[in-house]
């Protein structure tokens, strides 16, 4: 199973709230079979506890560390929020849930870190206009 797929890609996404956002991103994870419905209630709960939003417009929501045993692969859902959703003091325009298995949950945060950091990138991102650009955008800057 791939980590990243078209099934858990939305581009041009509008939601109210952060909330929404992050039930979305975990949607898409329980649809692709990484985890059960009860790991969106724990990415809820850890929005929560401490903001998800890690800056330059990326907010990376995954569940709480008590989650761990719900995942049953690793995955990540990508959305692009072109007005933006609040996280706090900042706007996400990329927000991408993460379901990770072990430690593999540090290497693709920090790839995906890395990756975003670089504003011509981000924005490639933000304009991708089709799922499978998008997929190919992140398949070639975490396999760099």
């Amino acid at each position: 199973m791939s980590i990243l797929s078209k099934e858990k890609v939305r581009l041009n996404v509008k939601v109210n709230d952060r909330y929404e956002a992050i039930r979305l991103a975990g949607q898409l994870l329980v649809d692709a079979g990484h985890v059960p419905a009860a790991y969106v209630d724990k990415m809820v709960e850890r929005e929560g506890v401490s903001s998800t939003y890690i800056g330059g417009g990326l907010a990376m929501p995954h569940g709480t560390n008590d989650s761990k045993a719900l995942i049953q692969s690793t995955g990540m859902s990508v959305l692009i929020v072109p007005e933006g959703v609040d996280f706090g003091e900042e706007k996400a325009y990329l927000v991408i849930g993460l379901a990770a298995v072990g430690e593999e949950h540090l290497e693709v945060l920090s790839s995906v870190a890395v990756m975003v950091a670089d504003e011509d990138d981000m924005q490639r991102i933000l304009q991708a206009s089709s799922e499978e650009e998008l997929i190919a955008l992140f398949e070639e800057g975490m396999n760099a």
